[in-house]
């Protein structure tokens, strides 16, 4: 059973839609038992990581989500609470992963928020990665960024490079939206359910 952490994410429905579509056996829920049963864990997010962080201490699952030894899987907003802290909103994440989350300077010539299309670099032996195009195009949508650390495990630039990927034991994270990037996001997902001990 895969757990998808229901904290009110703006892209859990997509999420869901994705997992459907794979035809896995998935639960949304808030419930740190359930949660802490499952066999994976999906941690969904869009928006303000401080309003993330408060959802999460309201509903009590701040400690649940740092105690799991399951494979855990965050996505964007969700990816980046891993680290210890956020420029957004100057608040505090899981503190899982030793870096500061930081926003996309306006200096340059590129639009913030990064949105769109973009390509990673990352290894093929990396079990997340397996069977993916690494060449191929994933979406991203996003202000703020984790910089490159010693968890990135796959990397994108944007006037600067930061991490599109990261790990840390069994703690792993995508910046992109996996569930809005089309078959190459879909392989990732299955890989993640299928691949990942």
């Amino acid at each position: 059973m895969i757990a998808l952490i229901d904290y009110d994410a703006g892209n859990t429905c997509s999420v869901t839609n994705a997992l459907d579509r794979l035809k896995v056996d998935y639960l949304l829920t808030d419930d740190a038992s359930e949660i802490r049963k499952a066999d994976k864990v999906i941690f969904p997010g869009v928006g303000h990581a401080g309003a993330a962080m408060n959802a999460l201490k309201k509903k009590d699952l701040v400690e649940v989500i740092k105690g799991l030894d399951q494979p855990v899987l965050g996505i964007c907003v969700g990816m980046q609470l891993l680290a210890k802290r956020s420029e957004e909103g100057d608040s505090y994440g899981l503190g899982i992963i030793d870096t500061n989350v930081k926003k996309f300077s306006m200096d340059n010539a590129l639009k913030v928020p990064h949105m769109g299309w973009n390509t990673i670099e990352a290894s093929k032996d990396i079990k997340l990665f397996e069977n993916l195009d690494i060449s191929g195009h994933y979406y991203f949508v996003h202000s703020y960024f984790m910089p490159l650390n010693s968890a990135t495990i796959a990397s994108c630039n944007y006037g600067i490079p930061f991490s599109a990927a990261v790990r840390k034991d069994n703690f792993w994270g995508i910046q992109f939206h996996a569930e809005k990037s089309g078959m190459l996001g879909s392989q990732l997902i299955s890989n993640f359910i299928n691949n990942i001990d």
